[in-house]
């Protein structure tokens, strides 16, 4: 039985949550309680909108386990929060950045963007080292002057051991950039505990919320660091005090947010949270460990399957291939039969979450297994 916050067809199994994930009903009728008071009463009822924008601040901050509601920015997604920091802080010529090969192009074009500016990206291949973590540090020298990972890894599903880099990180004086989009919502998150400058990750995601609103976590020391290259009525510090004719960046992270708020997402993404925080984030993770760990055991046994997600070191994603044909004629067949998932680094990516019931699992199983016998009958 599915669970009643999720009002998918029944003909879906969805395994898509590292793409983008369905709305809770909750933040449903949320953005349509909104839509019919903006249709009626307009912006009459502001400070209430105001209310939920703290509520949201708030809720956040606890998936966070931030210091501070202050470190919270709400920007429109992870490239914004990603190019914020790119293009704040104040580069010199030889600089180095190290980061993974094989990240998700939001985590690498800012930084490869930044070698007109002498800027250089190195890219640790996490495979060939003994740990990924030691294959990161070995590319760090006297000018790294920044490591920028994901929690995740979005294709192959390998988890990163952040307090270890957060720990390396501060013992030398480098900054730590965390796109954490691909956990965010499934795992546990302690941007203290991984002493993590900068975390920022966008709500469609694990978190079920809309596209077009994300978080941005900084220390108070690291946005210090950052130039702003964005200004506007909300990011200064008596933001609403239109006859002021000084002005000052606000000390908190709303310095990061020019302009008006999006309220309609944060209506939704509000919602959304209040589920997972109901549902309590020990009990999310333990869940989508257990989702993922069923998958992998499921495929490893399975000959005509290869594993691409580290068994040892996964999230809440599995990615696997085929051996006897295409991954995306496979792909293709799950479609077509219902199941919503994704081709992402050279295979099949399942990502399924809490909710996901092990009857759905075993399913988009068979129809794995059916379409590889169907392939062999056909040889």
């Amino acid at each position: 039985m599915r669970h009643p916050e999720f009002d998918l067809a029944p003909d879906l199994i969805y395994l898509n949550h590292a793409g983008v994930a369905p709305w809770p009903r909750r933040t449903q009728h949320a953005v349509i309680r909104f839509a019919e008071e903006n249709a009626r009463f307009g912006a009459a009822h502001y400070a209430t909108w105001l209310e939920v924008e703290k509520r949201l601040r708030q809720k956040l901050k606890l998936l966070l386990n931030a210091p501070s509601e202050d470190d919270i920015a709400l920007v429109k997604n992870t490239s914004e929060a990603i190019s914020f920091v790119a293009y704040g802080l104040a580069w010199r010529e030889g600089d180095n950045i190290v980061s993974c090969a094989g990240e998700f192009p939001s985590n690498r074009i800012p930084w490869e963007s930044l070698q007109s500016q002498g800027v250089s990206l190195r890219l640790a291949r996490l495979d060939q080292a003994k740990t990924p973590e030691e294959a990161l540090f070995s590319l760090v020298d006297r000018a790294t002057r920044l490591i920028a990972v994901s929690s995740v890894q979005y294709a192959s599903g390998l988890a990163l051991d952040l307090e270890r880099i957060g720990d390396f990180c501060r013992r030398r004086g480098i900054l730590l950039c965390v796109d954490a989009i691909q956990s965010l919502g499934a795992l546990r998150a302690d941007v203290q505990a991984w002493q993590a400058d900068f975390v920022m990750a966008d709500g469609h995601k694990w978190l079920f919320g809309p596209e077009g609103l994300g978080v941005f976590y900084t220390t108070p020391r690291a946005r210090d660091l950052l130039r702003l290259h964005e200004y506007g009525w909300h990011m200064v510090e008596h933001a609403g005090d239109y006859e002021r004719q000084t002005w000052e960046i606000a000390q908190s992270a709303r310095r990061f947010e020019c302009g008006s708020p999006n309220f309609l997402g944060i209506y939704a993404l509000e919602a959304s949270l209040s589920l997972l925080l109901e549902i309590g984030m020990t009990e999310v993770e333990r869940k989508v460990l257990e989702n993922a760990a069923y998958l992998i055991e499921k495929i490893r046994a399975d000959e005509r399957l290869r594993l691409l997600t580290p068994p040892q070191r996964h999230a809440g994603i599995v990615t696997f291939s085929p051996l006897a044909c295409p991954p995306a004629a496979l792909y293709a067949k799950l479609r077509q039969e219902g199941v919503i998932c994704a081709l992402r680094g050279g295979g099949i990516r399942f990502s399924p979450h809490f909710y996901t019931t092990q009857a759905e699992l075993d399913k988009a199983l068979a129809i794995v297994q059916t379409a590889l016998a169907a392939d062999l009958n056909r040889a």
